[in-house]
């Protein structure tokens, strides 16, 4: 997401993808959206901007559904965009199973307090069989100097599915983290994947903090957006983006209407404070 303070044009800026690619939208309210044209190959879109320079770093896969790398392509209008450049692929055990998947995706790339580039990524996957497919499995850090690295990985996952915790007993799935200068402290709106009390698949939203941005916890006990209703987000709530506006904090978010048979759509939240 790319906020009218933030753009070339004063427009609003939203990058989705279908199975079919990567998707541009413009707006002028950040509700109401114009549908571009599709851009190239890729799941999980993340801006990030550096000077003049808009970064997109996407997963791309190499072999469907099981092997994928984050890339990144550039732009300066948003509109005309470099070809793609690999910057990081799965090289550890953990991102790894069985020698066959091998995944990298879900970036989120934010500048550290100490000027380093600091890349939030998923890796490995696990099988949903009431879904009918997978969500990523682990959660890694890797930084870098610069956009194009080389990245330097943590050598273990920062979070991982755990049967103790009820909103994360299945996969970590993904995250994106902001830096708030005031409180001084990370902020991770996590989408972890779990096993509801009847048995069915859930993702649903977690704030988490963090004075290093590497070591997590949770804010609430409670998901601060999960599925509700029978309607357009009645399964899973999870891929995400979230942005300062003024005064407010808007998150928008991916939700599921079912679990293997079900259409996905994107929801917005307003929130006066974190």
């Amino acid at each position: 997401m790319i906020t009218p303070d933030e753009s070339p044009d004063g427009n609003w800026h939203l990058f989705a993808n279908s199975l079919l690619g990567i998707h541009h939208y413009t707006g002028d309210d950040g509700v109401h959206w114009k549908r571009e044209r599709k851009l190239f190959p890729g799941m999980r879109a993340f801006i990030f901007r550096e000077g003049d320079i808009y970064h997109l770093l996407c997963e791309e896969f190499t072999v469907p559904a099981i092997r994928s790398r984050i890339v990144r392509h550039s732009s300066v209008d948003l509109k005309n965009w470099t070809r793609s450049r690999i910057i990081l692929e799965p090289s550890l055990n953990w991102e790894c199973k069985a020698k066959i998947v091998r995944t990298c995706g879900n970036p989120c790339l934010i500048r550290t307090k100490s000027g380093n580039l600091r890349l939030y990524y998923s890796a490995n996957l696990a099988f949903l069989p009431d879904l009918g497919f997978c969500e990523p499995l682990f959660i890694g850090v890797a930084e870098a100097p610069d956009i194009d690295g080389p990245y330097e990985k943590l050598t273990e996952p920062i979070i991982s599915p755990s049967k103790e915790n009820p909103y994360r007993n299945l996969a970590a799935g993904a995250m994106k983290v902001i830096y708030d200068d005031g409180m001084n402290l990370y902020f991770g709106f996590n989408n972890g994947i779990y096993k509801d009390d009847h048995g069915k698949t859930r993702s649903a939203i977690l704030l988490l903090s963090s004075t290093d941005g590497i070591n997590w916890s949770e804010l609430y006990p409670e998901p601060i957006i999960a599925p509700a209703g029978s309607g357009w987000k009645k399964a899973l709530v999870y891929q995400l983006d979230v942005k300062r506006v003024g005064n407010e904090m808007w998150l928008w978010y991916n939700a599921r209407s079912g679990w293997r048979i079900g259409r996905e759509r994107i929801g917005l939240a307003i929130s006066k404070d974190l």
